[in-house]
């Protein structure tokens, strides 16, 4: 099954999708958010859709927004791929790099990416988004934390990379929070359909070249690692949003210009599907 939500901006419609068929999820819930995540609604969701017990909705010509609610807080890995870690300029860290975004960050998959004013260094990172289920806190190992998933869907960490870098004052958070800067979905797909998010391709693309092409199972810190160790410093929320991190193929490597107005960045991991952002200048 594939949650999503669709719609203008702010006025979503919690739906869930099994490919042929989308029904509407209000009769069970308002949104796609942690309350709802927390009382197991997409476990509830599957069955009432299953049963027959949700209306029919047709998806032509809606929005594809995000597909969960505007999250409490967007936790980032950094440098979680090595060959993305040395095309940085660094070694593959010894424990997980943590950055922030802002939660108003998070837009739809097909939504617009708008160039910061006189950016010449905006970048595109596919990752896998982890969505937080169950409440995260002080977990006793790894093999604790996938039960605190639940779910998955594609993410894209746009970066610019002068106040990330040259203007951070080594707080990446600057150049990461600029608004559309995650665009997330089209899905929410269960953990239970996604494992351990492990052997998912990955790749990205810009006006149609090839730039990322990798595997999840790349990762330098796998997903459960990832929460474990989050868990130890803080508290993970139901509908808390994780991005684990990008893999080599980035602009940052000089290999590939930086983004400009007019570019089409196009993001996918096998089984989560795929977005279609237009670069535009920030009005």
């Amino acid at each position: 099954m594939r949650f999503l939500r669709l719609g203008a901006p702010g006025a979503e419609i919690p739906a869930v999708s099994d490919g042929d068929g989308t029904w509407d999820l209000r009769p069970l819930t308002a949104d796609i958010d942690g309350a709802f995540l927390a009382a197991d609604g997409l476990a509830r969701a599957e069955a009432a859709a299953r049963a027959g017990d949700l209306p029919p909705l047709d998806p032509s010509g809606l929005r594809v927004g995000a597909p969960i609610a505007r999250p409490q807080a967007v936790v980032c890995i950094g440098m979680n791929y090595a060959a993305h870690a040395r095309e940085s300029g660094s070694e593959p860290p010894g424990d997980i790099v943590v950055f922030y975004k802002h939660p108003n960050t998070v837009v739809g998959p097909y939504d617009d990416i708008l160039l910061p004013p006189g950016s010449t260094t905006t970048d595109w990172e596919v990752e896998l988004a982890v969505v937080i289920g169950r409440r995260a806190r002080y977990l006793d190992s790894p093999e604790e934390a996938l039960a605190h998933v639940a779910g998955f869907a594609v993410a894209n960490d746009v970066s610019e990379r002068e106040y990330q870098l040259q203007r951070s004052l080594g707080q990446w958070s600057k150049g990461k929070s600029f608004e559309t800067f995650n665009p997330l979905g089209p899905w929410l797909v269960p953990a239970a359909e996604v494992g351990d998010g492990s052997g998912l391709g990955i790749r990205s693309w810009v006006n149609g070249e090839p730039r990322q092409d990798s595997s999840t199972s790349d990762l330098v810190f796998g997903i459960a690692d990832i929460i474990y160790r989050l868990s130890r410093f803080m508290v993970l929320e139901p509908g808390d949003l994780i991005n684990t991190g990008t893999p080599e193929g980035v602009g940052l490597s000089g290999r590939f210009p930086y983004l400009g107005a007019g570019d089409v960045v196009e993001v996918t991991i096998d089984g989560l599907g795929e977005q279609r952002s237009v670069v535009r200048p920030a009005p």
